[in-house]
């Protein structure tokens, strides 16, 4: 077990490493000037909006000197021509970094999910030193914990490091972390958090993406409800033992921000300055 000393400066560490997730809105591009110089920066893919969307705001993000990470649907890539294109935008645009999920759209082309999409970049040998690819500690509203297992397991082999899925309760995150490394899934982990927004927003954000036990969990154990906006705090104090853990590899932190970036930045630079002081 780590000492107060060691998961502080564990968490210490992941604060240094933050990627700021956006989602391709206008308020995407007021956010710019609260990110920290040369941040990394992903943005969504939005089913409704379509891929040229996301891959807009990326480009003029990467212009501005971002690190950029454009999240790319398998079921938003009509073929193979497509594919190609879109791999061409980032090439030129040198995003040198992607992250691939499966994605909602409801009429997929020839890519059904992101295994299958990675498999087909792969083939068209495009230099991307790096794809990320997702993981759901907490599970996923329509795939089966056992399915996603498996398809972590396939993605393995092509993959650079796996993001996880918003989730708010600090034991279902450590358990999950526990049970893929002895699973023998070794990727480095972004740590997905909920950065500061307001409390209607991620209630109404989480019960759209399937992670609605975790806004009961919070509710039940935090007085969520008496608040109007959500702080991590206490999910990082959860997490700070196995953040601190050298065999979790835990290697960034991953701000889930709903384009409030602002809020999001000033809660990470005073945590920073707290465990500088």
């Amino acid at each position: 077990m780590q000492d107060k000393t060691g998961m502080m400066e564990g968490v210490r560490r992941v604060l240094l490493r933050p990627e700021f997730e956006l989602l391709p809105l206008r308020s995407a591009i007021d956010q710019i000037d609260f990110l920290p110089e040369a941040a990394t920066v992903t943005i969504t893919a939005s089913p409704a909006k379509g891929i040229d969307s996301s891959l807009r705001y990326a480009t003029e993000l990467a212009q501005r000197g971002f690190e950029v990470v454009p999240h790319i649907a398998a079921r938003s890539i009509g073929d193979h021509a497509h594919l190609a294109a879109v791999l061409d935008t980032i090439t030129e645009a040198r995003i040198r970094r992607i992250f691939v999920i499966g994605g909602d759209a409801k009429k997929p082309g020839e890519f059904s999910d992101a295994l299958s999409l990675i498999q087909a970049i792969e083939a068209l040998d495009y230099p991307l030193p790096e794809i990320g690819v997702a993981a759901y500690p907490g599970g996923h509203p329509f795939i089966p914990d056992d399915v996603l297992r498996q398809a972590l397991k396939d993605k393995r082999p092509y993959a650079s490091y796996m993001t996880t899925q918003m989730c708010f309760d600090p034991a279902i995150i450590s358990n999950w972390i526990s049970d893929v490394r002895a699973d023998g899934i070794m990727l480095p982990i972004h740590l997905g958090i909920p950065g500061v927004a307001p409390l209607h927003k991620l209630i109404s954000i989480s019960a759209r993406i399937g992670v609605g036990d975790s806004i009961r969990f919070l509710s039940k154990h935090m007085g969520l409800l008496r608040r109007s906006t959500y702080l991590p705090d206490k999910l990082i104090m959860g997490l700070a033992e196995v953040i601190a853990d050298p065999s979790a590899r835990i290697e960034a932190l991953h701000f889930y921000t709903f384009n409030q970036v602002e809020s999001s930045e000033e809660w990470r630079k005073g945590w920073l300055a707290t465990l500088d002081s």
